[in-house]
């Protein structure tokens, strides 16, 4: 039976591509997804959401959610003072307008009466800011019961990407972060930069992709090579022409559990350092007091999830 499950998202490009292998992969069930605000203001997280699901014909809902951070008025800096952090999503998603539109109830209230009614197992699947569901879980603390698994994208122990210490979505709303990580949710999997820095996909994988003439193939190339592009121009990889691609990884990982490597390590987040805010603090030698709280990844097999991609885009 396909495992049920909610991504929780601020769709540019590599949200996309993990909203494509949700809704195309038999072994998934993608019950809804909800709308943050983070790689691009939340009218546009919501309108790129639903061309997503326009093109692939794909009737799901949507339910837009916060437009800020839970507590910040912006970002830990203004949008448009993030030195460093790289442009590779746009405005946009450069497929056709919506024509489909969002559902009426509000994400926070979604995520609530889903999680308190649900008597099956929904996977939540934050790939943003955790605002939503921060707010959520501050508002209705149940749901820390209710929920099964969530499968985090977010944070870096070794590596930042929007400061030398941050990941942009756990930098963009990091008191939601805090609240999420340290929420008593019986199990999390935190899927980092350090994971998703190591399952990088090619142009020569995009080609691929495109060479399948499907909806979804050609364009999962388009949102790819865009970060490929962009990642060669401004943070390059240690393999030039290819580029993470974070959020899919962690749907791929709910289908193939081995395709990640984790370890139990206690998770917590920096809200208040001047040169640390959003940072994840990953306890990998048991150093502090508390007992883990997340299995982190810091590995990710590749090649394993090429194919996934390549092999579910087909479908479409």
């Amino acid at each position: 039976m396909a495992q049920r499950v909610i991504l929780d998202v601020d769709t540019g490009t590599d949200d996309a591509v993990a909203l494509m292998l949700a809704a195309l992969h038999p072994d998934i069930e993608l019950v809804a997804a909800t709308t943050v605000n983070g790689n691009v203001p939340l009218e546009l997280t919501t309108e790129n959401t639903l061309r997503v699901f326009d093109l692939l014909g794909e009737s799901i809902p949507v339910h837009a959610g916060l437009a800020q951070p839970l507590v910040r008025h912006d970002f830990p800096r203004p949008r448009e003072d993030r030195s460093g952090h790289i442009d590779v999503h746009g405005r946009y998603l450069d497929i056709p307008p919506a024509t489909s539109r969002p559902r009426d109830q509000r994400a926070v209230d979604f995520l609530i009466d889903t999680y308190m009614a649900a008597t099956d197992e929904i996977i939540l699947v934050p790939t943003g800011p955790l605002s939503n569901v921060g707010a959520a879980l501050s508002l209705e603390p149940r749901l820390a019961e209710r929920i099964p698994e969530m499968v985090i994208m977010g944070g870096g122990h070794e590596v930042g990407n929007v400061t030398p210490s941050a990941e942009f979505n756990i930098w963009a709303d990091p008191e939601a972060a805090r609240v999420v990580l340290t929420s008593g949710v019986r199990r999390i999997t935190l899927v980092p930069l350090d994971a998703t820095h190591r399952a990088l996909v090619s142009l020569d994988d995009c080609a691929a992709m495109r060479a399948l003439g499907t909806p979804a193939g050609q364009a999962a190339a388009a949102f790819i090579e865009r970060r490929i592009h962009g990642y060669d121009a401004g943070q390059p990889m240690d393999r030039p022409h290819s580029a993470p691609v974070h959020d899919a990884l962690c749907i791929a990982a709910i289908v193939d559990r081995s395709i990640i490597t984790t370890r139990r390590c206690h998770v917590d987040v920096e809200t208040h350092g001047e040169l640390t805010v959003g940072r994840t603090v990953i306890d990998t030698h048991r150093r502090g007091p508390h007992e883990p709280n997340a299995d982190v990844a810091f590995d990710a097999d590749e090649r394993r999830f090429a194919a996934m991609l390549l092999e579910t885009f087909a479908r479409s």
